[in-house]
């Protein structure tokens, strides 16, 4: 039985992007979608046993015939592209602000279809989408939804009505190879990696916050925080919420190769902190892709600071006034969500 507690669950998504404690929910009576981390990865130790799980993990998704692929400009799905079958269709967002130029990746994702035999398509994604179709995932998800759902959702819609009933991501690569690069840039004392890592901190925002640090202190030793393995447990969980959120309202099924693999041994800090992050996955993509120019590592593309310029901030009265004044376009989305969702609450707008 779930216990009702919308102050934990406000705190919580603020800091984390997801209700922490899955035995708490926003009230009740709602029913939220959660799914569990996968069990029985494929531990590598280097990049051929790697590329080999993901191969395997690949002909897995692809041997329908009716699988598509989630196509960045970055180097983990672009190592997926080669093994998909020649023909077979690559989606990349492109998201557009009129009359600014903002981050696009399907210049790039495009020479990497071309290379691997792919028809590519493009799925461009505005705010009015941001604003209709965040409410579709919050219904189904029974709680605020993170910002990167509304691309995943609206290309996942996009290959179910073309026929298709899987969905490639290579998601979970950074997470789980070392792709976090300002993270683990150094040794991070606690407290530190507490205000560096939390997306909203509860008490800037609300005026009944919580301080929810029970993820963090279990990966504390002697006063540092294990990076590595906070972000191979709460943020993996928290991701693969999301993307699991967005293809399961749309009603395809989800497959992230990097996900079901786990690196054995330790991460090289060393190779990490001189500019090789990713290292394994670096490695896969030269052999693949001999002589290519490995490309600036960018997040999956969201001009949220153009987006979210004009929101005025949250007007409920759990939010202080003014809140969102010196945030980053990232962190206003996370607040402009929690008090979207609540409003829904109010109205009765959820899945009972």
């Amino acid at each position: 039985m779930r216990i009702a507690d919308k102050k934990y669950c406000m705190s919580s998504f603020l800091m984390y992007r997801t209700v922490i404690d899955r035995n708490r929910c926003f009230v009740d009576g709602i029913k939220d979608f959660h799914v569990y981390p996968p069990k029985g990865r494929t531990v590598v130790y280097n990049s051929n046993e790697l590329e080999s799980a993901l191969r395997k993990e690949m002909q897995r998704a692809t041997e329908s015939g009716k699988c598509a692929l989630a196509l960045s400009g970055g180097i983990d799905s672009a190592i997926l592209a080669k093994m998909m079958p020649k023909g077979s269709v690559a989606y990349t967002f492109k998201c557009i602000v009129p009359g600014i130029e903002v981050v696009d990746e399907s210049p790039v994702a495009a020479k990497y279809a071309e290379e691997c035999g792919l028809e590519h398509r493009i799925v461009e994604v505005y705010w009015e989408d941001m604003e209709n179709m965040s409410k579709i995932l919050m219904q189904h998800k029974g709680a605020p939804c993170h910002s990167i759902e509304v691309q995943i959702y609206k290309a996942s819609v996009m290959a179910k009505l073309s026929g298709f009933e899987n969905i490639v991501f290579g998601e979970s690569a950074d997470i789980v190879f070392g792709g976090m690069s300002s993270l683990l840039s150094k040794n991070w004392t606690i407290g530190d990696f507490i205000e560096r890592y939390s997306y909203v901190l509860p008490y800037k925002v609300l005026k009944d916050p919580m301080l929810i640090i029970e993820p963090f202190m279990e990966c504390e030793k002697d006063g540092y925080a294990d990076v590595h393995r906070f972000l191979n447990k709460t943020m993996y969980e928290e991701a693969i919420n999301s993307y699991e959120d967005a293809c399961a309202t749309a009603g395809i099924k989800l497959f992230m190769p990097y996900s079901l693999t786990e690196l054995g041994g330790e991460l090289d800090y060393t190779r990490i902190r001189a500019g090789e992050n990713k290292y394994l996955i670096r490695e896969i993509f030269q052999r693949l892709y001999p002589g290519w120019e490995i490309p600036v590592k960018t997040p999956m593309p969201r001009p949220l600071n153009e987006w979210m310029k004009e929101w005025g901030g949250p007007k409920r009265n759990e939010f202080w006034p003014n809140c969102t004044e010196n945030m980053t376009g990232d962190q206003k989305w996370y607040v402009y969500a929690l008090e979207k969702f609540l409003n829904m609450l109010d109205n009765n707008e959820y899945n009972k």
